[in-house]
């Protein structure tokens, strides 16, 4: 049970990929706006991780499901986004180190000669 009364089943709680990934669209889909301290500059560096940890459990306080299955069924697509999104982001990350590490020996290289 949390602090507003509302008990939160153990099959709702765990990561929530699409809260850690798009915190602040996920907050205001699922009607919880604690995602919404993301935009607070350092701050948000650690808040991410907190709503990834805790952003199952403030969508099901928030939501109107009927059941836990509704519930995963909606959060899934969430998750599906957000897992798809941090894969992409370090590819991304990934390969701009490999650009920046090539230009650099390029640049090293041409200036020995």
């Amino acid at each position: 049970m949390d602090e507003n009364g509302t008990i939160v089943p153990a099959e709702v709680k765990g990561w929530n990929w699409g809260a850690f990934m798009y915190n602040i669209f996920w907050g205001i889909g699922n009607k919880t706006y604690l995602p919404l301290l993301c935009l607070i500059p350092v701050f948000n560096i650690v808040w991410v991780f907190v709503c990834g940890f805790k952003g199952n459990e403030w969508a099901w306080q928030k939501g109107d499901y009927k059941d836990v299955e509704t519930f995963k069924a909606v959060q899934a697509t969430w998750n599906r986004a957000g897992i798809v999104q941090f894969i992409l982001a370090i590819v991304f990350i990934v390969l701009y180190v490999l650009f920046i590490g090539t230009i650099m020996t390029a640049i090293l290289n041409n200036n020995n000669y």
